[in-house]
């Protein structure tokens, strides 16, 4: 495993202990060089979506990640958290419908990586 493999563990775990809805992986690695992965996640209110941003703030900052900034506080409906290799949104389930970053960000040539339970 690398330290990209870790944080993201340490990103979907923190999104899981909040219960954030319908959590995909994506291996950006092959598209782009200003991260490995992108996180695309869904709240149930902006309080939620915030909640989430800061728990994955906080957990990944215990573990040892130096580079985190949350962007979009403001708004509260899509909140982007930078690890640097990991980008991590966590938007209301209109705006990510809206947006599809999925469809945008994935490689034609590999499907999501599954999210290990």
């Amino acid at each position: 495993m690398t330290i990209s493999d870790d944080l993201l563990q340490v990103a979907t775990t923190a999104l899981d202990d909040l219960k954030a809805q319908n959590v995909t992986v994506l291996n950006i690695q092959a598209l782009t060089s200003m991260a490995d992965y992108m996180v695309v996640a869904s709240g149930t209110s902006s309080t939620h979506v915030r909640a989430l941003a800061h728990n994955v703030s906080e957990k990944a900052k215990a573990a040892g990640c130096s580079t985190v900034r949350i962007e979009g506080e403001r708004d509260g409906d899509w909140l982007l958290v930078d690890l640097g290799d990991i980008i991590v949104h966590v938007m209301l389930p209109a705006m990510r419908e809206f947006y599809d970053l999925e469809k945008l960000w994935q490689d034609p040539n590999q499907k999501p990586i599954p999210k290990e339970s």
